[in-house]
C-alpha cells in the first residue's frame, strides 16, 4: 500500500496549483459578489489538459486517471469552488456516459468539443418533482420514425446557461417509472431547447445554474445512449463517478478554509500572545486536520477503486459524505476562529461557509449516500 504520488499526479498538483494563482484567484472575491462565469479560464482548463484528463487521447483526453481527475478538482477547489463544479460537471457527469457507454461514433463527435474546454457539457436529470426520486421524471422522449420528440423541463442544471451539450435523462416509458428511462445526448443547437430560470443562489454563485426547456426537440435516434430503458442506470452510475468530484470539491474547501485559519491563528494576536497559544483553538485545529485527512482517504480509497476497476459505489458515497461533511464543519469553525473578521467577505471563508453548503445536497443528498452505505452493509 503506498500513499505516495507519482510523477504524473505530482505534476497534475502542481500545475493546478499554479493555474488557480493565476486564473482564478485574482477576482474570486468579485465573481462571488456578481454572480459572473470565467469562461476564459475554464477554457484554460481544457486547453491545459484538465478536462480530459481521465480520458483517453483519442477523444481529446489525457490518458490519465480518476485519481489525477480529483486531485486537479481538489486543488482547484482550494480557490474557486465554483470553478471546481462546473468543471467536475463537464468532465464527470457530461463526458462519463459518453466515455463510458457511448458508441464509437458518439465519442468521437461529442467529447472532444468538450475536452478541449472549447464547449461546456452539463448533466439534466433532476426536475421540479425529481430530485432523489428519479423516478418522479416526467420529461418525454417519445419515437417517432429516426428521431425522438422530446419535451420536458430540466431544474438546476450546472454549467445550463453557457453548455453547449447536455446528456439528458428521459422517460420513453411513463409506465415502467426508472425502468423506462433512457438517456440522451442532446445539443443546445437543436431547435426547441431554450434557457429558462437562471438560479440566485446562496453559493457556488459564478457558476451558472438554470432551467433547461425542452420543446418538441428533435433527438437523432443514433443520440441514444445504449437503448431504452437504460437511462437509470446510466444515472446512477454516473453520479457515482461524479460524487467523487463533488468529494473533492468539499476537501477543497475544507483545506482551503483550514490553511487560511492557520494563518491567521498563527499572526493574529489577543492578550500578549498568538491566538494559536490558547488550547481549545490549537485542539479544535487539530480535530479539524484530522477529519480532513480522514476525508482525504476515503476520497483516493474510491478514485483508486475505479481506476482498478473495482466496484466503487459504496466507496465514492462514503468519500461524498465525509469529505462535503467536512467542508461544512471546518468553514464554519474557520469563520468562528477568524471573528468579526470571519464575516467579512475580503478573508474569504465566509464565501468558503456558503459554497461548502451545497456539496452536502447535490448529486446526491448526504442522507441518500446513507442509503447507499447502509444498503450496501445489508444487502
Amino acid at each position: 500500500m503506498n500513499f505516495d504520488f507519482n510523477e504524473k499526479q505530482l505534476m497534475v498538483i502542481k500545475n493546478a496549483k499554479e493555474y488557480t494563482e493565476k486564473y482564478l484567484a485574482p477576482g474570486v472575491i468579485e465573481r462571488d459578489e456578481t454572480s459572473t462565469y470565467p469562461i476564459d479560464a475554464y477554457r484554460k482548463l481544457g486547453e491545459l489538459g484538465f478536462v480530459g484528463l481521465p480520458y483517453s487521447s483519442e477523444y481529446g483526453g489525457s490518458d490519465a486517471g480518476y485519481l489525477e481527475y480529483v486531485l486537479a478538482v481538489e486543488e482547484i477547489a482550494k480557490v474557486d469552488a465554483s470553478m471546481a463544479i462546473s468543471y467536475s460537471v463537464a468532465t464527470s457527469l457530461y463526458a462519463g456516459p459518453i466515455a463510458g457507454f457511448g458508441t464509437e461514433e458518439q465519442k468521437k463527435k461529442y467529447l472532444p468539443p468538450v475536452l478541449s474546454g472549447k464547449s461546456l457539457g452539463a448533466f439534466n436529470l433532476t426536475e421540479p418533482n425529481a430530485g432523489s426520486d428519479a423516478a418522479g421524471v416526467i420529461t418525454r422522449a417519445e419515437k417517432k420514425g429516426d428521431r425522438y420528440i422530446l419535451n420536458g423541463l430540466k431544474c438546476f442544471s450546472t454549467n445550463g446557461p453557457l453548455a453547449d451539450y447536455f446528456f439528458v435523462v428521459a422517460s420513453t416509458n411513463p409506465e415502467l417509472k426508472t425502468k423506462g428511462l433512457s438517456g440522451f445526448i442532446v445539443e443546445k443547437a437543436f431547435p426547441g431547447v431554450s434557457i429558462g430560470k437562471i438560479e440566485n443562489k446562496m453559493g457556488i454563485r459564478s457558476a451558472q445554474v438554470s432551467e433547461v426547456i425542452f420543446d418538441n426537440v428533435e433527438v437523432p435516434a443514433e443520440n441514444l445512449i445504449l437503448e431504452e430503458g437504460k437511462g437509470f442506470m446510466l444515472a446512477m452510475k454516473t453520479l457515482d463517478s461524479g460524487r467523487m468530484g463533488v468529494a473533492a470539491q468539499g476537501l477543497g474547501i475544507a483545506e482551503g478554509a483550514f490553511e487560511i485559519a492557520k494563518n491567521y491563528l498563527k499572526t493574529r494576536e489577543q492578550f500578549g500572545k498568538p491566538l494559536y497559544k490558547n488550547q481549545y483553538l490549537a485542539f479544535k485545529m487539530a480535530e479539524l486536520e484530522m477529519q480532513i485527512e480522514q476525508a482525504k482517504l476515503l476520497l483516493y480509497k474510491a478514485a483508486c477503486d475505479k481506476d482498478t476497476g473495482k466496484p466503487y459505489t459504496i466507496s465514492a458515497a462514503k468519500a461524498k459524505y465525509a469529505c462535503t461533511n467536512a467542508a461544512m464543519d471546518v468553514t464554519t469553525a474557520a469563520v468562528q476562529m477568524l471573528g468579526g473578521n470571519g464575516y467579512m467577505r475580503e478573508y474569504h471563508v465566509e464565501r468558503m461557509m456558503r459554497d461548502a453548503k451545497i456539496t452536502q445536497i447535490y448529486e446526491g443528498t448526504n442522507e441518500i449516500q446513507k442509503l447507499v452505505i447502509s444498503g450496501g452493509l445489508f444487502r
